[in-house]
């Protein structure tokens, strides 16, 4: 029964395996619900300081933000690259950064020059391997994004584009749809362009005032401009950290029914086995039987 012993062994290793998957499945879920409701509390703050910055740069216009400029062609782009610090989350890094990689090259065709800020060490070792200029980066950020660890790595990029050593930066991260359902976003961070500090009717009666500027427009603006780049940031941050347990949660409860399906396939394997042995014995019995 030596073939008997090694099914065994498998369905010994599968099933512990199974134990393992469905204890990362449970603790997925309850750090999403968490993600999630972290996500959504940093919405709200992103919508308001869109309005007053909008307001603002509508209320000032003889003052224009290098935030704001356009230069035209982009020769030299910067990219800040959201992803994982772990793995077992299905696609979820592959996804986005396939996308960067297509972003990345029509820079290069273009002729233009990029950089990069990675965050997570997913996204750190793929720009890495691929030769990418990564000037900074911040990895082991834990279950919840902390701010204080995001606004180094980020000012570095903001201040190459507002010395005018970049032209554009393209924010890259995995935005939260559903449980089941996260996409690949690439969208331009700077220049701010007019259709992200766009308001509402609505938007623009409740904001409807002017500001007295202390000490200056300039000095005012461009913080408060900064302070809306570093949310931007942040909740794409927020909005990945949600995906990656969404995703971890569906590919590990995945893990778990693939596992269950082979442990059941090896049992039968390991039944029949066991038959074709036991019904081997009592032929040779039967024969040597006959034979006396």
């Amino acid at each position: 029964m030596a073939v008997g012993k090694e099914i065994r062994g498998k369905i010994k290793s599968v099933e512990n395996t199974k134990k393992i998957t469905k204890a990362m499945e449970m603790v997925a879920a309850s750090k999403m619900r968490k993600a999630q409701e972290r996500m959504r509390a940093a919405r709200p703050y992103a919508d308001k300081i869109r309005n007053i910055a909008a307001n603002l740069s509508q209320a000032n216009p003889e003052y224009k933000s290098p935030y704001m400029r356009t230069d035209g062609a982009s020769k030299a782009v910067g990219f800040i690259v959201v992803s994982t610090d772990k793995g077992l989350c299905g696609g979820l890094n592959t996804n986005v950064l396939r996308a960067l990689t297509n972003k990345m090259r029509e820079v290069q065709d273009a002729g233009g020059s990029i950089q990069a800020v990675a965050i997570g060490n997913k996204g750190n070792a793929f720009l890495n391997r691929v030769g990418v200029n990564v000037i900074s980066h911040a990895v082991q950020l834990g279950d919840a994004p902390q701010l204080d660890k995001l606004i180094g790595p980020v000012k570095v990029m903001l201040d190459a584009f507002v010395a005018g050593k970049l032209d554009a930066v393209h924010l890259c991260y995995t935005r939260f749809v559903n449980t089941m359902k996260q996409e690949p976003v690439v969208e331009q961070l700077l220049p701010l362009s007019a259709s992200r500090l766009e308001q509402s009717a609505a938007e623009k009666t409740a904001y409807g005032w002017d500001y007295i500027y202390e000490p200056d427009a300039a000095s005012v603006i461009d913080e408060l401009l900064t302070r809306y780049v570093e949310a931007l940031v942040f909740q794409g941050v927020a909005e990945n950290m949600a995906s990656e347990q969404s995703a971890r949660m569906v590919a590990m409860k995945s893990a778990t029914d693939n596992a269950g399906s082979l442990i059941s396939e090896l049992k039968l394997i390991y039944n029949k086995t066991r038959q074709a042995a036991i019904t081997k014995e009592l032929s040779e019995i039967v024969g040597g039987a006959a034979a006396v």
